[in-house]
């Protein structure tokens, strides 16, 4: 295997100064290292965009990094509530590949349709409004408590027909499993919170199932998760199910969230592009693409090498750990002009936060949609909104998500939504 190069410790990825700003290290190993070796976390580090959008769909690279897991907790006895809470993450669909991940998403893509995430666009601005109609009229906020986190919580618990008024609860569930699933490496405890939290989680969704199940009905989309069949009469099995319920609650939200903080954050810190959307709501659809690329709520995908591989002369070998970093790709100057720059029109715009291939991220029309109607909203609704200088940014350290712990603002006031509209 490769030695690292003279990059020191630019590889480390959970750096305090990584995790606040990771865009000079990564520029900095995408131009001269693009296939770097982190000894800090044992991964290829792949930072070009063309050889990021390539790994998306070769198939010598798995998604499949919690049965390695999986086994090694079974081989070592771990504690049986270890076990379950990693058994239901390995039945999670971004975690499979070939024909399983094949057969789950066809089941699923029957149910989270076009068309059902199409209606939601009234009710996501009313959810916008209602969260900013909450705030005082004047003064000082978090923009994540208040907006970026609930919004998507709200939508997805709507979606799934479980009460917002949970949103609390999943916010707790969903923080402890995060720390697992995001690789917060740094976190002693993140094994004990994560078995707490899916625990408590895959309970919670037994007892719904069981209702849905009971009552009938096609109303929300658990009740179209619980009944969906394909044209071979194949359904989700009860452990997929909870795998599917548990992962939409979570992928529903969590990375909506980042989406949404991220996007006003770069709005707020580039006012002439929040001047130009609000001026042209037509831009709407390119921002959030932009908003993306330039600082996207993902800072990576993870994939295990199944097969040796060969990229610009390294030798990746089988089983090693393989990080596609999004973030890097998506400001590459022989993708993008002007990369580290943010365009709310930008076109073309290939940037790869969703993914690419057969784990294109099965909630991006969702996520679109969000942003799109809620970041210009709270900017029309909220006047001289601006950052509160006096206060500074916090991002969550973890390896796979750019996640900001709160965002703090000030504002003169609130305008009334029918002023707005």
């Amino acid at each position: 295997m490769a030695e690292p190069g003279d990059l020191g410790e630019l590889g480390d990825l959970l750096r305090t100064e990584a995790v606040a700003e990771p865009f000079p290290d990564l520029a900095r190993i995408r131009e001269e290292d693009p296939v770097h070796w982190s000894s800090r976390h044992r991964a290829w580090l792949i930072t070009r965009h063309d050889d990021c959008a390539a790994a998306h769909t070769d198939s010598r690279l798995s998604s499949d990094r919690m049965t390695p897991i999986l086994r090694r907790l079974e081989e070592r006895r771990a504690s049986p509530q270890l076990i379950a809470m990693v058994s239901v993450l390995a039945a999670w669909m971004t975690f499979k590949d070939g024909e399983d991940h094949r057969r789950l998403r066809r089941l699923v893509n029957r149910a989270f349709t076009p068309r059902v995430v199409a209606l939601m666009r009234d009710q996501i601005a009313a959810i916008a409004d209602g969260l900013v109609d909450e705030l005082p009229e004047s003064g000082a906020v978090d923009l994540v408590s208040t907006f970026a986190y609930p919004l998507p919580a709200i939508v997805i618990a709507e979606m799934l027909g479980v009460p917002s008024e949970d949103r609390d609860r999943f916010k707790s569930w969903s923080s402890d499993i995060s720390s697992l699933v995001f690789g917060a490496v740094d976190d002693p405890d993140r094994h004990e919170r994560a078995e707490s939290g899916m625990t408590e989680l895959v309970e919670y969704f037994e007892g719904l199932i069981e209702s849905s199940a009971s009552r009938g009905g096609d109303e929300s989309l658990l009740d179209h998760l619980v009944r969906v069949r394909d044209e071979d009469d194949d359904a989700l099995s009860r452990n997929e199910l909870l795998a599917m319920c548990t992962l939409l609650l979570f992928g529903g939200h969590e990375t909506t969230t980042n989406l949404l903080s991220s996007g006003i954050l770069a709005l707020l810190r580039n006012p002439d592009q929040k001047d130009r959307l609000l001026a042209d709501p037509s831009l709407a659809e390119t921002a959030v693409e932009e908003f993306m690329r330039f600082d996207g709520p993902s800072r990576m995908s993870v994939r295990v090498a199944a097969a040796p591989i060969e990229l610009r002369g390294k030798e990746i070998r089988a089983g090693d750990r393989v990080f596609l970093m999004l973030a890097a790709a998506n400001r590459d100057p022989s993708r993008f002009e002007r990369p580290n720059e943010l365009d709310v029109g930008r076109k073309p715009n290939q940037q790869i936060g969703f993914g690419l291939g057969p784990h294109y991220c099965l909630g991006a029309p969702l996520a679109r949609l969000e942003g799109q109607i809620a970041i210009p909203q709270l900017f029309r609704r909220l006047r001289s909104l601006e950052l509160d200088t006096g206060a500074s940014l916090a991002w969550r350290p973890t390896l796979l998500s750019r996640s900001l712990e709160s965002l703090p603002a000030r504002y003169g006031a609130v305008l009334p939504a029918s002023a707005v509209a």
